[in-house]
């Protein structure tokens, strides 16, 4: 297989370095800072800003052609402006935590170069050649002029571009799905919190309670009558990385968004023996994060269902329920539920200037209290769908695992694109 040549961005005949500054302008435009991209899709507007008020980093112009990538180390971010979404030039202005690279077509498709920025190829190019000068390591102009670019003929480019553009179509196919499915929950949990699971919903009527519209033989009780509730282990964790150290310590870090619990990163804390009774987690047992730095996060719940030896920070409250009149999964639903629409933040406002949650205000949370048997069934109804979303990701996780795989095998010319059929 022949290796194609490679250029640098400093090679003024296939590229130019972007600096800084933006033309005025009238109106609003939309500023683009680095958390504003994942990947190399836009996933948020950082704010809307005029030419005179505006932050001092929303100084990049887009041009046509051009691909912008994060000068920060290990930060993959990418986004480009081409004749396929051209009308968004006008539209954004770029933080100057990217690198702008704009494309001679005739030697280089700007799709393409995208492609390579997203590369872990070349991120490890980039992230050797990064400064420490500034507050974050990062790229700067100079040497981005060093970072190489292999130029295989426009049309193989082409043919690149097009095997990987469809695997990114599977993987926003799989998103699509993802987002329907948790959608589909939302709507289920604003059925079955209010009228009950659909076996019990004969001849029932509702009744008005201060948590909403509910059926009438359901009770409405207090967490604290329900469950014993308890904080985590009241000491610092950082650094704590060997596990010879003692047992994995959980932190409001470890609980998702989904109410999963994420063991990506694990501390570890030498638990002493009096301390293994009080500090252990239990299955069934349901950790809630009563306090972080957003309040966005604050409510976010899972039960522990493992079978090893853990403990939990002090950011981290455990709530051990009476199984014979609680059931998790139904618990752990209500707080998703109750953050969706907003009544856990409000509930929190109203009893904490802080905006936490900490056990004096979780132990009177109000909570519907069906029969165990319904509570079953309903929790039962939402793990279906729980489920559904856990296969579509794995799907999804697929799809990206064979995009980075095909494209750093491209990069590396350890895939002969030539012999491949599109």
């Amino acid at each position: 297989m022949k290796k194609w040549e490679v250029k640098k961005l400093g090679n003024r005949e296939c590229f130019e370095i972007l600096g800084s500054g933006i033309a005025y302008f009238e109106g609003e435009k939309e500023y683009l800072s680095t958390s504003s991209i994942e990947a190399n899709k836009i996933i948020s507007i950082e704010s809307k800003i005029t030419y005179q008020n505006r932050p001092s980093r929303a100084n990049m112009q887009p041009r046509l052609n051009s691909v912008w990538f994060a000068r920060m180390i290990n930060t993959v971010k990418v986004y480009s402006f081409t004749e396929g979404n051209k009308n968004e030039i006008e539209r954004y202005v770029l933080s100057t935590g990217y690198a702008g690279i704009l494309c001679n077509t005739r030697k280089v498709i700007p799709k393409y170069v995208e492609k390579i920025f997203l590369s872990e190829w070349f991120n490890n190019f980039k992230n050797a050649l990064a400064s420490d000068k500034a507050i974050q390591k990062s790229i700067n102009n100079d040497d981005l002029q060093n970072l190489p670019i292999p130029i295989p003929p426009l049309s193989l480019q082409q043919k690149i571009v097009k095997i990987l553009d469809t695997v990114q179509e599977g993987i926003e196919i799989q998103g699509r799905i993802i987002d329907k499915t948790k959608e589909l929950k939302k709507s289920l949990m604003a059925e079955l919190f209010r009228y009950g699971a659909p076996s019990f919903r004969k001849a029932r009527k509702l009744k008005k309670t201060e948590i909403g519209e509910i059926p009438e033989d359901w009770e409405v009780v207090r967490l604290g009558e329900v469950a014993k509730i308890d904080y985590g282990i009241q000491s610092a964790v950082s650094g704590l990385k060997d596990s010879s150290l003692g047992i994995p310590i959980l932190t409001n870090k470890n609980i998702t968004n989904e109410g999963e619990i994420d063991l990506t990163e694990l501390n570890y804390y030498p638990l002493k023996n009096e301390e293994l009774e009080k500090y252990l987690l239990k299955k069934g047992d349901i950790i809630f994060n009563w306090r972080s730095g957003s309040i966005e996060h604050v409510g976010k719940a899972s039960i522990f269902d493992r079978d090893e030896q853990f403990t939990f920070s002090s950011f981290i409250l455990r709530f051990r329920i009476n199984q014979n009149i609680l059931n998790a999964l139904f618990l752990k639903n209500y707080f998703f539920w109750s953050r969706n629409i907003g009544f856990l933040r409000t509930f929190s406002q109203q009893a904490s200037i802080n905006q936490s949650l900490n056990a004096s205000i979780m132990k009177p949370f109000p909570i519907p209290l069906p029969s165990l048997q319904e509570q079953k069934e309903i929790a039962e109804i939402l793990k279906v769908v729980d489920e559904k979303i856990g296969v579509e990701k794995k799907k999804k996780e697929i799809y990206e695992e064979l995009f980075k795989s095909l494209l750093n095998k491209i990069m590396s010319w350890k895939l002969d694109v030539e012999r491949i059929e599109v």
